[in-house]
């Protein structure tokens, strides 16, 4: 929480770990915060030395080493994580802090049920911010990934981003217990419209088929006009 709270939790865990000087920042130490970035989102689920070290481009000793410091700087979230796999293994099932289950078979990756919590939790709070944002007059047009996307006219917006952002701020509390995790707003204004590097491949695709689909439908157009003449 504190690391959260710092505005840059994967340096202020290099800070924990002493691994870098307390007056580090991301340009004096971009490379370690990298590593260590790499490291704190790997362990959530269950990501091991061998695959880290791939995912770092470092010998498998250096990424045993960070994972090493991970658990040592964070034994309460190590000691929760395992817990959750022990309980998930013995009970067959896990869920979420609102019921969302998940059923545990006979062939269950140990690195899925480390997972799930973040995963599944993450889910109730966009399912939560996506109800309490649409009962206070947001109009919410999708959920995208770890964000939701709105509209408002354009006098109206910052009103309508003030409430989205309140309703993602009061489900993560309610999620977590109290803890309140906080949001970034991007602002799209027509004729703009909404596009991230993640979605050009996809966006390309799609219209790409319809303009394959519109000259199929074109060509039997003119197929059935020749006929009939």
């Amino acid at each position: 929480m504190q690391a959260y709270r710092s505005g840059d939790a994967y340096l202020t865990f290099a800070k924990q770990a002493r691994a870098v000087p307390a007056d580090a920042t991301k340009q004096s130490h971009g490379v370690i915060r990298n590593q260590f970035k790499l490291c704190a989102l790997a362990v959530q689920y269950g990501m091991g030395p061998e695959a880290l070290a791939v995912r770092l481009a470092q010998p498998i000793s250096q990424a045993r080493d960070l994972l090493h410091l991970h658990w040592e700087t964070y034994r309460h979230f190590w000691k929760w994580s395992d817990a959750s796999v022990d309980f998930g293994m013995l009970y067959g099932y896990l869920t979420t802090v609102f019921g969302w289950t998940i059923r545990v078979g006979p062939r269950v990756n140990p690195r899925s049920l480390r997972n799930y919590p973040m995963q599944a939790n993450g889910a109730e709070m966009l399912r939560l911010a996506c109800c309490l944002a649409t009962e206070r007059g947001v109009r919410v047009c999708a959920p995208i990934h770890d964000a939701i996307l709105i509209e408002a006219a354009e006098d109206e917006l910052e009103h309508a981003i003030e409430e989205a952002q309140r309703a993602m701020s009061d489900a993560s509390a309610f999620v977590l217990d109290g803890f309140r995790l906080h949001s970034d707003a991007r602002r799209i204004i027509h004729p703009a419209r909404y596009e991230d590097e993640r979605g050009e491949q996809m966006w390309e695709t799609c219209w790409q088929v319809i303009r394959e689909l519109q000259m199929k439908s074109q060509v039997q157009v003119e197929e059935e006009q020749r006929c009939h003449v």
